[in-house]
């Protein structure tokens, strides 16, 4: 190959670009909308995150007042957690807008996870938002196309490439050629984004850590190869269309089927094929299970009946006054760990419905590259579907920690004998409310994100992969008529 005949092919096809001049209105709109999507992305995480951690200190302030009071009202006083947005939301708001960012914390049930910004707002936001990943994901490579079109067929209309072709270059460097130039000028699109989005990340809350800088080389590296790999497919649908018109078309029927219609259908599909219970079948179920398990609040309960039994017995006592804990507090720890087992197992199923949903679409990256970089901005962004079940899971480990430390305070600090009409209830030290460490939600670390869109990095890879055999492929095949 002759890296020479290369390089001037790439720099003709660059120049050629700049003389039509279609170029400059197609740039000046995308700065005005990069420049927009980057000032909404970094107002949306500053202004979400200072809301959330406020009021996240605001919940801890509240906990902490509380006078001296019983522990276990203290359990169904409860309290909140809130998910931060991770840094480079900035960049890609993912599923961030349609899962909740807040959940209410208690003792003996599970609440979900409210406060999307789907809730409060129009139906518009279904088309999506414009994010710095929307535009590089979407619009970046119906431009691409617009640019690339004419990269080969424009020479065999003009009938120049038979004289080239007679110079001695051969297809192989034309081709390269054709697409090193369109990367050049995808290059002046892309990098001025990634630029951008290196001075947000210094903006955000603890600075660029080192996760942070990794997920931000990854989307460089996994951006890079998704541009790879849609330039090579421009410059190849022009190589084998008889006329610049005729790869237009294709090319444009190439972006609709692939951007817009396969990944809603893939969805869809999803929804259909693994269909998930609403809200109030999913409670049922639940509640349901719970009646037949035991309901640790009614005295009369077999299970619990059959419980306190098996503790007098064990303990050698006639009455739980006997006992050298409080019986009450015995019984909300044993009904909380029963109540949370049955509603993780039913959780651990409605998960696994939406992973199967989730899948449909994961499995489609095979055949489309669009998926593939969707699916892997998301996750190394920290705002896909697992970070959310991570958020979920750490909230409900929270929350059973805290509802269990208020029921072995009530075994440790209140008495089994009830106080009688003119005693004062049974209190504990609000000091104990200040133990109790405050909700602090922690990223998925970027090992634990990336193993679990492995599928999607293959599909990235094998593109790629296929996109350039594809190219060494056509070159010895491609004709110049």
């Amino acid at each position: 190959m002759q890296r020479g005949s290369v390089l001037l092919i790439a720099k003709h096809f660059w120049l050629n670009t700049f003389r039509s001049r279609a170029i400059f209105p197609v740039m000046g709109i995308m700065v005005f909308v990069l420049a927009y999507a980057a000032y909404s992305g970094w107002k949306s995480y500053t202004t979400h995150n200072d809301i959330r951690m406020h009021y996240q200190q605001e919940a801890r302030k509240s906990w902490e007042s509380n006078p001296d009071k019983h522990p276990h009202r203290m359990a169904h006083y409860g309290s909140f957690a809130f998910r931060l947005k991770h840094a480079l939301s900035m960049f890609d708001f993912g599923l961030e807008s349609f899962t909740g960012n807040a959940v209410f914390l208690e003792a003996h049930k599970q609440n979900t996870v409210n406060f999307s910004e789907a809730s409060f707002s129009t139906g518009l936001l279904r088309f999506g938002e414009i994010s710095m990943a929307m535009i590089l994901q979407v619009i970046l490579p119906l431009v691409i196309f617009f640019l690339g079109f004419v990269a080969v067929a424009v020479e065999r209309e003009n009938g120049t490439l038979k004289i080239i072709l007679s110079q001695g270059t051969g297809w192989k460097e034309i081709l390269i050629g054709k697409s090193l130039g369109l990367m050049g000028l995808v290059m002046l699109f892309f990098i001025p984004v990634i630029l951008v989005m290196l001075v947000l990340l210094t903006t955000a809350d603890g600075g660029l850590t080192a996760d942070v800088w990794l997920r931000y080389a990854g989307i460089v590296a996994c951006y890079l190869v998704f541009y790879v790999i849609i330039s090579v497919i421009t410059v190849l649908v022009s190589a084998v269309s008889s006329s610049s018109k005729d790869a237009l078309i294709k090319l444009l029927a190439v972006w609709l089927f692939f951007f817009i219609v396969l990944p809603r259908t893939t969805q869809a599909l999803g929804s259909y094929f693994y269909a998930s219970p609403s809200k109030i079948e999913f409670e049922a179920a639940v509640e349901k299970e719970l009646i037949q398990a035991g309901d640790s609040h009614n005295p009369d309960d077999p299970h619990f009946r059959h419980l306190k039994d098996s503790v007098l017995q064990a303990h050698q006592v006639s009455s739980v006054e006997q006992l050298p804990f409080n019986y009450s507090g015995f019984v909300m720890r044993e009904g909380e760990k029963l109540s949370t087992h049955i509603y993780n197992d039913h959780l651990k199923e409605l998960q696994q419905i939406y992973q199967k949903q989730n899948g449909i679409t994961r499995i489609a990256a095979a055949v489309n590259p669009y998926i593939a970089i969707k699916n892997l901005s998301m996750t190394l962004s920290g705002t896909d579907f697992e970070s959310y079940i991570s958020f979920q899971g750490q909230a409900e480990e929270y929350r059973y920690r805290l509802a269990q430390k208020m029921n072995e305070l009530q075994m440790e600090l209140i008495s089994n004998k009830k106080p009688g009409p003119d005693d004062k209830p049974h209190t504990i030290s609000r000091e104990h409310w200040k133990e109790f460490e405050d909700f602090k939600y922690k990223f998925t670390s970027i090992g634990t994100a990336l193993r679990s869109e492995w599928w999607s990095i293959f599909s990235l890879v094998s593109w790629g992969v296929a996109s350039v055999g594809g190219l060494v492929y056509l070159s010895k095949k491609v004709k110049s008529i």
